[in-house]
């Protein structure tokens, strides 16, 4: 065996796995991210036309806007994440860019719950 090939599955001289499914997980939130921004703005346009039509105020859209950004700002560090070389940044880029998606999500969540509550 050369020293450029991977030792044998299950012995104990080899160090943590090496993690190959970072550009696949950057890929998901890349695109996830991208579809989520497109679907607060189509929601912001609905909630500004039941505004308008029912004279109502609500923060509704303006939490949108904020989730639409966090989205935005996930997609593009995943981006980051896949176009760097440096490994080691990839990983820290790429966890910055799942969390931001996750925060997102969870707004995303929360704004749901005012809608139904805003339409009961």
């Amino acid at each position: 065996m050369s020293a450029r090939e991977p030792e044998a599955a299950g012995s104990e001289e080899e160090g943590p796995p090496l993690r190959g499914l970072e550009p696949d997980i950057s890929v998901h939130i890349f695109t996830a991210s991208a579809g989520l921004v497109g679907v607060c703005l189509t929601v912001i346009g609905l909630i500004r036309v039941i505004i308008t039509a029912h004279q109502i105020d609500t923060l509704i859209d303006d939490l949108l806007a904020l989730d639409a950004v966090l989205f935005l700002g996930s997609c593009l560090l995943s981006y980051w994440a896949l176009r760097t070389r440096t490994l080691r940044r990839m990983h820290r880029v790429e966890r910055f860019a799942d969390a931001v998606f996750l925060l997102g999500l969870a707004l995303m969540v929360m704004i749901c719950g005012f809608i139904t509550y805003m339409i009961l």
